[in-house]
């Protein structure tokens, strides 16, 4: 089904049809992405990492563990934390393309504002991945910052300031409260965000839930509950998706057997390896490394 471009974001649209390419590429703003589809997607699992996407055309599909949600132009997506998801490009034709534009948020820019911004109240831990109603202030900010693409002179000065607006605009939205505890690191949000950040440095060793439970100071059970409520997976489901994704990344730079990549990633099988690799990403690892590498793929 056809969605319908925001009248307030059509200037934005109009600026990524000039500027974005086929597939997903990064721009001379830093930290800034464009996306553009001209047909929908299949579901493809990756890892997100803390972002603003706001979608000017077009639909996607996310699917975090058991959480599926749809975005469009009516809203913004907000990623907190490091999560693995499955998305897919919903609504996209020649006419129509599906275009997007996405920030990766900073905590430490973040960190910066919160002296200067009315401190939210604690808010109840909540998975780390959010769709809020697009509003003005923050689609003008998008705009202004996506105009920085047609005066790259500007871009050194100007970008740093409309950056330093839209982490405004996310810190005092609906999302707030989650973004503020995470830019001080506090609370369970905190708690999981150095267990996400352990397993990420360390995907590829046995993952001893009493031993990460300890160092992020809480039980093994309640690492588990409040873990699950954030990413929608266990510790090791994350650690399994982790090691997959790299093992994908791995199989897309260069051919190398699947053995190999399987040991690299830190699974004991190659056999296990290659079963649940074809379970998340369809196909056995020679063959789906193959089809990735002949074909675009758009985030």
């Amino acid at each position: 089904m056809a969605t319908t471009t925001l009248p307030a974001l059509l200037p934005l649209r109009d600026l990524l049809l000039h500027h974005a390419r086929d597939g997903s590429h990064a721009t001379a703003i830093p930290g800034v992405d464009l996306h553009r589809s001209s047909l929908p997607t299949t579901p493809l699992p990756i890892v997100y990492e803390p972002m603003l996407c706001v979608i000017v055309q077009g639909r996607k599909r996310l699917v975090l563990g058991d959480h599926v949600c749809h975005y469009d132009a009516a809203n913004y997506l907000v990623v907190s934390l490091d999560l693995p998801v499955v998305g897919a490009i919903v609504d996209a034709s020649q006419a129509s393309p599906y275009l997007a534009l996405s920030l990766r948020l900073d905590r430490t820019e973040l960190a910066s504002l919160l002296m200067q911004v009315e401190p939210k109240p604690a808010a109840p831990l909540r998975a780390g991945l959010d769709i809020a109603a697009m509003s003005t202030d923050l689609g003008d900010a998008c705009l202004r910052l996506a105009r920085l693409l047609d005066s790259p002179h500007d871009i050194a000065i100007v970008a740093p300031l409309v950056r330093r607006e839209i982490l405004y605009r996310l810190l005092t939205g609906p999302y707030g409260p989650t973004l503020q505890q995470i830019a001080r690191g506090e609370g369970r949000i905190g708690q999981v965000q150095q267990a996400i950040a352990w397993i990420r440095t360390h995907y590829d060793q046995p993952l001893r839930i009493d031993d990460l439970a300890a160092q992020v100071a809480l039980s093994p059970s309640s690492l588990h509950r409040h873990f699950k409520t954030a990413t929608r997976q266990s510790p090791l489901q994350y650690q399994k998706q982790v090691r997959l994704q790299a093992a994908r990344e791995r199989l897309m730079a260069e051919p190398a057997d699947a053995a190999a990549v399987a040991y690299a990633v830190g699974y004991e099988s190659a056999s296990q390896f290659s079963r649940e690799f074809k379970r998340l990403f369809g196909q056995p690892p020679a063959e789906a490394a193959r089809r990735w590498r002949e074909q675009a793929v758009v985030a």
